[in-house]
């Protein structure tokens, strides 16, 4: 697989754990399959949390003006309060520390010896393309070893071991430093840590902006009515992308310090918007409603944003007793960068069951099976799933499986294609890779959805900045194929 093919969601970027613990992701991070496995125990040195130094020279916040119009209802976090509301020039904000995870100690020339070979010969024996993507994989080990021999500090170590997954060029297989490792087992239990507006985004390349998909619950930003399919085309002033380069970035910053985003709602023209940046530990909640209905039908619309938090599954499955008994569900996967199998397990279980494909490796065929969990009328509610470019890897195979067993339709643009599944493995140091190890086979079909993508059964062609929830085209084209199912 060619990645310049692939569309990398952004919406995810971290995965997680490293027991024995039998699980998948499915691929493009947060986006991938994984399954755990130990190659070696993991040693007694831990992961500790160490911060890069401020530059001493670093100018101090300044205050802004006491009474400007932005600052009138402005909410002030209740850490914050008290505190007079200050800025940071948004060129200085890269420079704040930055919790960086970190070895407890370096490795040894044995150690990092072990750990080269022990990755070796793991991504030999499983990789599911035998040879390497054409990429000269036991030519460049043998470079990066005579390197370890000539003495690597633990930090270019584990930069070499990251370039080297990447170089495979799979879009999929990434390496992990014990500090990583640790942030995404966080993640994956739905445990957010960081200083910010709250709001989970997507870049736009073409507009030169970054979109909100999702609000973080009692956040600045949901305090600032900042809702999702908004724009934020400048950060203080400056540019938020600039070509290719996404800045978002200078949307954090210190806590309770001040930020001033030029924002644009769909069919409104820009506008400022004053925020106070507090710590976020909060995860993306699942968005869930009644959709509107001229027939009186009680439809619900339900939002993914991945499936790399497992206190989504509990999530769901609220929504769906607190929604009752539906004539039709609306699943939005539009945005659903994938993740783990624990995840996506679950969540399948209330609307299917049974093996729904396989997991399909050089040597070996897997069952994915799923048990059934009824909600309300969960197993037999018509169901429309929306998705588009970024659906990826779990999202493409929930999507593509509640399709091809007849469970589904799905509205919305073709998907890139990227279901390969990844397995972890562990090292002794607690640093892992995850590898593409096997590829997924649909229940019903012979579509390879590595190649073709899932393929709507209603095209609808749409922009995500450009529509609110009512004016949304896919919603609408759901609504109508679930009043024909009637």
């Amino acid at each position: 697989m060619n990645g310049n093919q692939k569309s990398k969601s952004l919406i995810a970027q971290v995965f997680a754990g490293f027991l024995l613990l039998c699980f998948s992701l499915s691929c493009n991070f947060v986006t991938r399959a994984f399954v755990y496995v130990t190659v070696t125990p993991t040693a007694s040195v831990t992961p500790m949390l160490s911060a890069t130094p401020r530059p001493s020279r670093t100018p101090a916040p300044t205050l802004t003006p006491s009474a400007t119009a932005l600052e009138v209802g402005l909410y002030i976090p209740s850490k914050c309060e008290g505190q007079p509301i200050a800025t940071v020039s948004p060129d200085l904000v890269q420079l704040e520390p930055t919790p960086t995870l970190l070895p407890e100690s370096e490795l040894s020339l044995a150690d990092q010896t072990r750990i080269l070979d022990d990755l070796s010969k793991v991504v030999s024996r499983v990789y599911l393309y035998p040879n390497f993507n054409g990429f000269d994989w036991n030519g460049e080990v043998k470079n990066i070893r005579t390197k370890v021999l000539s003495g690597m500090g633990t930090r270019d170590f584990y930069d070499a071991l990251d370039n080297l997954l990447q170089a495979l060029n799979d879009d999929h297989s990434q390496y992990q430093s014990p500090g990583v490792v640790k942030q995404m087992d966080g993640e994956l239990a739905g445990h957010a840590d960081f200083v910010g507006i709250g709001v989970l985004i997507l870049p736009l390349v073409e507009k030169q902006s970054i979109v909100i998909l999702a609000v973080f619950p009692g956040s600045p930003a949901e305090h600032a009515g900042l809702k999702s399919h908004d724009s934020i085309l400048a950060v203080d002033g400056l540019p938020v992308m600039e070509k290719e380069v996404s800045n978002n970035w200078r949307i954090r910053g210190p806590e309770c310090t001040a930020t001033v985003l030029t924002v644009q709602s769909p069919g409104e023209q820009p506008r400022q918007v004053m925020l106070v940046r507090q710590r976020i530990l909060t995860t993306v909640p699942v968005e869930a409603r009644l959709v509107d209905t001229t027939d009186g039908s009680r439809v619900g619309y339900l939002m993914l944003p991945s499936f790399f938090d497992e206190t989504y599954p509990d999530q769901v499955r609220k929504v769906l007793e607190e929604l009752g008994p539906l004539d039709g569900l609306i699943i939005d996967n539009r945005m659903n960068g994938g993740g783990s199998s624990t995840v996506v397990k679950p969540i399948l279980g209330f609307f299917s069951d049974g093996t729904l494909g396989h997991y399909v490796s050089r040597e070996n065929r897997i069952p994915f099976t799923i048990e059934a969990e009824s909600i309300n009328n969960s197993q037999q509610v018509p169901l429309v799933i929306l998705v588009g470019e970024d659906t990826v890897s779990y999202g493409e195979i929930f999507t593509g499986v509640l399709q091809d067993i007849g469970r589904a339709e799905v509205v919305g643009k073709n998907t890139l294609g990227n279901v390969e599944v990844m397995r972890s493995y562990a090292f002794l140091d607690g640093s892992r890779i995850w590898i593409a190890e096997e590829r997924f086979e649909p229940p019903v079909s012979a579509v390879d959805w590595e190649k073709d993508g899932i393929k709507p059964d209603v095209a609808v062609d749409f922009d995500w900045s450009t529509f609110t929830f009512e004016s949304d085209p896919c919603i609408r084209a759901a609504i109508d194929l679930l009043a024909k199912r009637k």
